[in-house]
């Protein structure tokens, strides 16, 4: 017969495996979303040795390459009937898609893309640098400073009467005009059993793109395509 102690030996035993399915579990389905926040701080700080652990370069290479021939046919399509200038240089870019495609399949191009600023399909294009933050990167305006005299330096003398000239224009602060662009709005979710997407937008009624991740393995996802027919 089994005794008490038996019978709860196997009641933890059998509580031990639960827990660990469920742990299992729950972290296959996190997996995605744990890789995706190491894929863009990797891609953010350049580590390049962790970026291409979680990039499928030959797979992006073939989407990148379809995704952007088919943006410029729809650009030709819709051009067609109107600038002719517009035209070329969208038949330009199609001339060009084989260079866009070998700067966007790096970690550069997989920082832009991870950061809102997916290929466009125009004339030499590259991806813009992106900071540390996600932010692009560049010279910001520096404000002039004031070179007004101050009182101590007053000439001193009787006043002399002056003509009352209108008050100057309020300039736009260099902090506005230099605001850096807004991160867009990102939603990432299951498209399936094997494929994870992160979608990407600006604003409303602005355009959206998508990042793919394709399962690799029981708990490892790989950036394998986009998706610029948002």
């Amino acid at each position: 017969m089994n005794g008490p102690g038996q019978h709860a030996t196997r009641r933890l035993a059998i509580a031990a495996v639960v827990l660990l399915v469920v742990a299992v579990l729950g972290y296959a389905y996190a997996s995605p979303y744990i890789v995706l926040d190491r894929l863009k701080r990797a891609a953010d700080a350049r580590d390049a040795e962790t970026v291409n652990a979680y990039v499928d370069y030959p797979a992006l290479r073939v989407s990148l390459k379809q995704q952007v021939t088919e943006l410029l046919m729809r650009r030709i399509d819709a051009q067609k009937h109107g600038n002719p200038f517009a035209v070329i240089g969208a038949m330009i870019g199609a001339a060009l898609i084989g260079p866009l495609v070998d700067a966007y399949a790096t970690p550069d191009g997989v920082a832009a893309i991870l950061n809102g600023m997916p290929p466009r399909g125009q004339p030499g294009e590259r991806p813009p640098p992106v900071g540390p933050s996600g932010g692009t990167t560049g010279g910001e305006a520096e404000g002039t400073a004031s070179t007004a005299p101050s009182a101590s330096s007053a000439p001193s003398g009787p006043p002399t009467t002056q003509t009352p000239t209108a008050p100057a224009t309020p300039q736009t602060p260099p902090e506005a005009q230099t605001a850096p662009p807004q991160p867009p709005q990102t939603t990432a979710g299951y498209r399936g059993l094997n494929e994870f997407v992160v979608t990407y937008q600006h604003g409303v009624g602005d355009t959206r793109y998508a990042a793919i991740l394709r399962r690799d393995g029981l708990f490892s996802w790989k950036l394998s395509a986009v998706d610029l027919n948002g």
